[in-house]
């Protein structure tokens, strides 16, 4: 009955969370989501009442992340309108570059800072340093999908070191992000920003009115053949299947290529980048062959969000706060240089980058190299609700070239490796090698505008 208590019981936190957010103006105006809400909540009780929770619901908890995440990256690419790759990169590419010189630039930062500071001050693993990434640009679940590879280095302080930057970082957007928004706004830069005090009450409450609700995406299949959420659900466990078996061969082929070798790649690799590459073969061999998966990409928008709350909830609500205080001060200064550099690039680099719509398409980038995707999307509906720039479509088509890669894809799976495998120096000056590569095509790209 574990698994049933603990949904319960975080099914009862986000409901707590929606509703202290409906009636407290303060978490409206910061525009803080109900899982989060409702992972304070949680935590709170967890710390001031440890004895009132069960120990197995706790460790059942603590597992959710590592799970879901399975989900929302398996969804990423289901039922996703293919373009032209040359469309895509022309449209894209300079949201990529900024984008990869955020991610990039959080591993210089990151293990630069633990690695010639961190460490010798503090006494923190050299693998300190990759948690600014895993954090701010992967978030809860990024952190929870690579609970295991934490374990097998030894090292499992990172996993809830891992959450508790992922919750400062989604804060952070949040807040901070709000506070650019209305430093453009003064600036003249946008012009379609409404402030919080023109919002509706229900819109400040995240309440759709009944006569405004809009779909939760479209029925591709009859239900009395099955239902659709369940093809849906169906479809998504597929791509976890493919990626588990891509991962179990990936293993075995190593060990039987190297079977002498210190350090193994896949030993530790965690299963959701797989998961995402699942369920691109899944629909690709489907269009290869004139067939459709019959998924609707609204219905798996609305799986990997539902994935998503519980993921950060059950995160947030599980984080050691005995390991958080033993770190305070590598953690502040690991959060506080990666915030730094978010303001920095988008302050700085953005306007001379993009030629048009700089801040939307920058904001969005600052959203989610703090607090992932959804983050990014919510302060980019701020600036341009009516989608009447051209922010939306480059940031959607450069996920496109961005995530499989970068905030939880396969450099952010191996980075950890790579780590404690080579050093951390050497993933350093890989990072910094990248980091100048995409300089220079910025800088390419701001020369041809010119």
């Amino acid at each position: 009955m574990t698994a049933v208590s603990v949904f319960a019981a975080l099914s009862l936190l986000l409901v707590c969370g929606k509703l202290l957010r409906i009636a407290i103006p303060l978490l409206q105006r910061l525009y803080l989501p109900s899982s989060v809400i409702g992972g304070f909540v949680g935590l709170a009780i967890l710390t001031l009442c440890p004895d009132l929770v069960p120990s197995d619901w706790v460790a059942a908890a603590q597992r959710f992340p590592g799970f879901l995440i399975n989900v929302i990256f398996a969804t990423l690419f289901l039922g996703v309108a293919t373009s032209a790759f040359s469309k895509v990169v022309r449209i894209a590419f300079p949201q990529l570059c900024f984008g990869q010189l955020l991610a990039w630039g959080q591993y210089v930062l990151g293990l630069g800072l633990a690695g010639f500071v961190l460490v010798p001050l503090f006494g923190v693993p050299p693998a300190f340093g990759n948690l600014l990434e895993i954090g701010f640009q992967g978030g809860h679940g990024t952190v929870g999908g690579m609970a295991d590879a934490f374990r097998a280095y030894g090292w499992s302080d990172g996993i809830d070191l891992g959450l508790t930057v992922a919750t400062v970082g989604m804060v952070v957007g949040v807040v901070l992000g709000m506070a650019l928004v209305n430093w453009a706004h003064r600036k003249g830069a946008v012009k379609e920003v409404r402030s919080f005090e023109e919002r509706p009450l229900h819109e400040r409450r995240g309440v759709h009115l009944p006569h405004e609700r809009p779909d939760a995406g479209r029925q591709t299949v009859y239900s009395d053949s099955i239902d659709s959420l369940a093809w849906h659900i169906a479809v998504v466990g597929l791509s976890v299947g493919i990626g588990y078996l891509a991962l179990l061969g990936l293993r075995a082929a190593e060990t039987a290529l190297f079977p002498d070798a210190t350090h193994r790649l896949f030993q530790a690799f965690p299963l959701f980048p797989l998961c995402m590459i699942g369920g691109v073969l899944l629909q690709s061999t489907a269009r290869a062959c004139h067939h459709t998966l019959l998924v609707d990409h609204g219905q798996m928008q609305r799986i990997s969000g539902a994935a998503l709350d519980y993921l950060v909830l059950s995160a947030v609500t599980t984080i050691k706060l005995s390991v958080v205080a033993a770190n305070w001060m590598p953690l502040l200064a690991l959060c506080l240089a990666g915030t730094l550099l978010s303001v920095l690039l988008v302050v700085f680099l953005a306007p001379r980058l993009f030629r048009e719509a700089w801040f939307e398409r920058a904001i969005a980038e600052f959203g989610q190299s703090t607090g992932v995707t959804a983050t990014g999307l919510l302060l980019l509906r701020t600036v341009d609700p009516e989608n009447r720039t051209i922010a939306a479509a480059s940031f959607g088509y450069k996920q496109l070239l961005h995530e499989p890669f970068m905030g939880g894809g396969l450099w952010t799976a191996f980075a950890l490796t790579l780590v404690y495998a080579i050093g951390w120096f050497r993933v350093w000056l890989i990072s910094l090698a990248m980091t100048l590569l995409w300089s220079l095509a910025a800088f390419l790209v701001i020369r041809r505008q010119r």
